[in-house]
C-alpha cells in the first residue's frame, strides 16, 4: 500500500498526549456518561479471568473515573436495574475483538465480517456431537437465558480444552452470532438468543466486510488518537491487509511522529486542538487498552511491560500481576498488588526514581479505598533505598 503524504508532523510528546486523551487519561472525562461512556469511548473493554484487586473489566473504568462502585460497573455493562431485572435495551455484548471483550451494542452490525468468517471456518478444535447445537438453541428458546452449566454442562474436567458437547455448541453459536452473552454471573457467561437480546434495528449482518472493516479501523483510530498500521490492526485484531484495504477511506489522516519508524494515522478530531487538562494518577490493568500492546507502549512511553502471571514464578521480574503506574502522563513504576483481609499489599514495587514516590503513594491509597482496604503494606521495593521514603509517605497519608 502506498501511504499518502502526511498531513501533520507530530513530536513524540504530542503523540503521547493525543494517545492519553483518546484513552480518557488526559482532560476531564464525561462523568455523566459514566462506565457506559468509557465503553463507548474505548470501543472495547477486555475481559480476563485474573482477579487481584478486581477483574480487568472493572479496573478499566476505575482507572479513568476513580472509585466507581464495582456493582455500578457490572450494572452499566449488562444494563440491569436495581432489582436485577434485564432492561429492555442492552448497552453491551461480549464478543471477540482484541480478545474476549465487552463491546458497545451499537457495534453488533460491524462484527458481521467476523461472524461470517467463523461460519465459514473449515475446522474447529472441538468436535460437535450431532444434534447438540439444535438442542442448545431449542433449550434457550424455551427456557430463556442460561449458563453453560444450566444448559447441561460446561466442562468434562477443569481443563479448558475438555469442554462438554453442550459448551462446544453454545460457544460456536456465540461465534456465529445466533447466541449472545448477555451478562457474566459469577464469571460464567449467561447465554441468550441474539434474536431476543439484540435490539431489532441492530440485529442484522447486512454490512459487507469492507464497511465493517472501515468502521472498526476508524473506531480504532479514534480510540488510539494516533497509531501505526500495526497499532490500528491490533486494536480489534484485524489483519494488516484488512487495514490496508480500508484505511484510505476510514476518515483517518496520515501523520509522521518523531521517533516512530513506521508511518502513522491519526483521528483528525484529535489533531484539531492541543490536548489539555488534568492527568490521572492510577494503577493500570495490564489488559488496559492504553498499554495492552507491548510495542506501542515501549514506543510511546519508553516503558517495557510484560504480564508475568503465566511466567514461572522463579522467572518473574516484576511480579504476578504487576500494574503500571500512570502519573503526569508518564508510566512511573509498577506495583504487584495483593489483598489480605482489609490490607492492600504491595508485594513488589518498581519506582522510576525518587520523584515517583508521591505518585505511587497516591495510586496505592486510591486503589485501597476503592477495594475497601483500610491499610497498605509494602513488601519489596526493587530500589531498596526508595522503600523507606515510600513507606513514610504512606504512613503519613494513612495517619
Amino acid at each position: 500500500m502506498t501511504t499518502p503524504r502526511p498531513a501533520t508532523d507530530l513530536t513524540a510528546d504530542e503523540a503521547r498526549r493525543i494517545a492519553l486523551r483518546a484513552q480518557g487519561f488526559l482532560g476531564t472525562p464525561a462523568r455523566k456518561a459514566g462506565v457506559r461512556g468509557v465503553l463507548r469511548h474505548l470501543g472495547a473493554v477486555q475481559l480476563d479471568t485474573i482477579s487481584v484487586l478486581a477483574r480487568s473489566h472493572e479496573l478499566i473504568p476505575y482507572a479513568r473515573l476513580g472509585a466507581v462502585g464495582r456493582t455500578t460497573v457490572e450494572d452499566a455493562y449488562w444494563n440491569t436495574d436495581s432489582s436485577g431485572a434485564p432492561a429492555a435495551r442492552p448497552h453491551a455484548f461480549e464478543y471477540w475483538s482484541h480478545a474476549a471483550c465487552i463491546l458497545p451494542i451499537e457495534e453488533w452490525p460491524h462484527f458481521a465480517f467476523r461472524r461470517r468468517a467463523y461460519r465459514s471456518r473449515p475446522h474447529w478444535n472441538h468436535a460437535l456431537p450431532e444434534g447438540t447445537y439444535d438442542q442448545v438453541i431449542k433449550q434457550l428458546r424455551t427456557e430463556g437465558p442460561l449458563t453453560a452449566t444450566e444448559l447441561g454442562g460446561a466442562k468434562k474436567t477443569s481443563e479448558w480444552w475438555d469442554w462438554s458437547g453442550t459448551k462446544v455448541a453454545v460457544e460456536r453459536a456465540l461465534m456465529y452470532g445466533e447466541v449472545v452473552c448477555v451478562e457474566r454471573r459469577g464469571w460464567k457467561r449467561v447465554y441468550d438468543l441474539a434474536e431476543r437480546a439484540v435490539p431489532t434495528d441492530l440485529l442484522h449482518d447486512e454490512l459487507d466486510d469492507t464497511e465493517c472493516l472501515r468502521r472498526l479501523v476508524r473506531l480504532a483510530g479514534q480510540s488510539l488518537g494516533v497509531g501505526t498500521r500495526a497499532d490500528i490492526a491490533d486494536y480489534h485484531r484485524l489483519k494488516g491487509e484488512q487495514v490496508d484495504a480500508v484505511i484510505a477511506d476510514s476518515g483517518l489522516v496520515p501523520v509522521t511522529v518523531e521517533g516512530w519508524s513506521k508511518p502513522a494515522w491519526a483521528d483528525p478530531a484529535a489533531l484539531e486542538a492541543p490536548p489539555r487538562g488534568r492527568h490521572r494518577t492510577t494503577l493500570l490493568s495490564p489488559f488496559d487498552s492504553l498499554v495492552w500492546e507491548r510495542a506501542r507502549t515501549e514506543r510511546i512511553f519508553g516503558f517495557t511491560h510484560r504480564l508475568e502471571a503465566y511466567v514461572p514464578k522463579p522467572k518473574r521480574i516484576h511480579g504476578y500481576f504487576a500494574m503500571p503506574v500512570l502519573a503526569g502522563g508518564r508510566l512511573v513504576g509498577r506495583v504487584d498488588p495483593a489483598r489480605e483481609g482489609r490490607t492492600l499489599v504491595a508485594r513488589q514495587v518498581t519506582l522510576d526514581g525518587p520523584k515517583a514516590v508521591p505518585a505511587v503513594t497516591q495510586a496505592l491509597l486510591e486503589a485501597a479505598t476503592w477495594v475497601d482496604c483500610t491499610d497498605v503494606r509494602v513488601e519489596r521495593v526493587d530500589a531498596p533505598e526508595l522503600r523507606e521514603p515510600l513507606v513514610a509517605e504512606l504512613t503519613r497519608a494513612l495517619a
